[in-house]
């Protein structure tokens, strides 16, 4: 009896593979059918979501922030966030806009101003919940959400989580603004902890590479501080 070949037995073994492929869809064409449809309004959904329901919910949250986001920015804490009557009109409060409308740019942006109000009003907890739930494209703002969330676990005196945060915001977009503010934040924190060296490294850094900022400007009396409080 002739021996098969390696290459015999390779094209056998595709072969009853295709040969089972085609059978199981014989088989199972209608169920497949039926899968290919789903996968169609389920693509079809997450489109009609997408491209006319979070823009209608936006304008919705829009319409009805307006006021709170008002009080909130003449520091109306309270107010805005709990809503409520104002100039003889009923208003929806920011808190209530950021859990109605969460999946919206609108809504975001109360989830925002909720954290950073709770923060101002020493409820620091609820602010890390609310500043957690923010998210945005805008890298700028969400460094400032992230620094946000330290300087709440620095009010906890969770300093090491807090110094997480704030190396977190430092790098979230690299910029002169946001990132020499966090880098200080975040050595100030070493300092309180005396890890010296990690502050000085962060002090450094802000002196190299953000000479020009607000921070670069004075950083030098705090390189030598931590150098001199670490014997460094």
């Amino acid at each position: 009896m002739a021996e098969v070949s390696e290459e015999q037995k390779t094209d056998f073994d595709v072969q009853q593979q295709m040969d089972k492929a085609e059978m199981f869809f014989d088989k199972n064409k209608k169920t497949l059918g039926y899968l290919g449809g789903a996968v169609a309004v389920l693509i079809a959904g997450v489109i009609a979501y997408k491209m006319w329901y979070i823009p209608e919910q936006n304008k919705e949250a829009q319409a009805q922030m307006f006021t709170a986001q008002s009080l909130f920015d003449k520091d109306s804490m309270n107010l805005a966030l709990k809503g409520g009557m104002y100039n003889g009109t009923t208003f929806v409060g920011l808190e209530e806009i950021a859990e109605n409308y969460g999946g919206t740019p609108s809504g975001a942006s109360a989830e925002y101003m909720v954290g950073t109000a709770l923060l101002q009003q020493g409820k620091f907890e609820e602010a890390i919940e609310h500043l957690e739930n923010f998210s945005s494209d805008d890298i700028m703002l969400s460094a400032v959400a992230i620094g946000a969330i330290g300087d709440a676990k620095m009010q906890l005196n969770q300093t090491d989580e807090a110094i997480k945060y704030y190396l977190k915001a430092a790098d979230k977009n690299t910029n002169a603004f946001t990132t020499p503010i966090y880098l200080k934040k975040a050595a100030i924190a070493y300092e309180s902890k005396s890890q010296y060296a990690d502050a000085v490294k962060l002090y450094e850094r802000i002196q190299k590479e953000f000479t020009k900022s607000t921070e670069g400007r004075d950083v030098e009396k705090y390189i030598q501080r931590a150098k001199t409080a670490g014997n460094l």
